[in-house]
């Protein structure tokens, strides 16, 4: 027969458990979610494959098209900052300092576990050079500033932690 405070400590883990659980099923099928979102907004044939024209479709004027597309898409390379956090609850830390209107570049200072630690500057990195998720966040938001910083709210979850990212610039 188990004691009262045995009975109270097993219901209290087994509580625990059961939040964990919870929370790690919400940010799966928030990232499931990211990931239908940029497989339908990136549906498009690999370059050779199907689409219209064939090998004679540039002297159309595709060339606009393409020119087009990529600013739709966000262009082909964005300034970046992060800040990199291995576990939820020190991003969502980092996440507070932010809106209680701490500077990006300091938060990322204290907070950020990389090597962007000199203010979560990554500087500008190109279509294709990020992981999935990040770049999607990435090139899905608008040019801010230091001033005025505009930062994924929930945190990109990757294979490297969680971040919080801002745009400086798109090209």
């Amino acid at each position: 027969m188990k004691t009262p405070e045995q009975s109270g400590f097993i219901l209290n883990t087994l509580w625990v458990r059961f939040r964990l659980l919870n929370e790690v099923e919400h940010i799966l099928l928030v990232n499931v979610r990211s990931v239908k979102t940029s497989v339908l907004i990136n549906k498009m044939p690999p370059k050779g494959k199907g689409g219209k024209g064939g090998k004679g479709a540039s002297a159309s004027g595709s060339g606009d098209a393409d020119k087009k597309e990529k600013k739709e898409k966000g262009g082909t390379a964005v300034k970046v900052r992060h800040i990199l956090c291995e576990k939820h609850g020190k991003c969502m830390e980092a996440m507070e300092k932010l809106k209680s209107g701490v500077r990006f570049s300091e938060v990322a200072s204290q907070y950020s576990e990389d090597k962007a630690r000199q203010g979560g500057d990554l500087g500008w990195m190109t279509r294709g050079s990020m992981v999935g998720p990040f770049q999607d966040a990435a090139f899905a938001l608008p040019v801010s500033s230091m001033d005025k910083p505009v930062y994924t709210d929930p945190p990109v979850k990757t294979k490297f932690g969680y971040h919080i990212i801002m745009v400086e610039g798109k090209k």
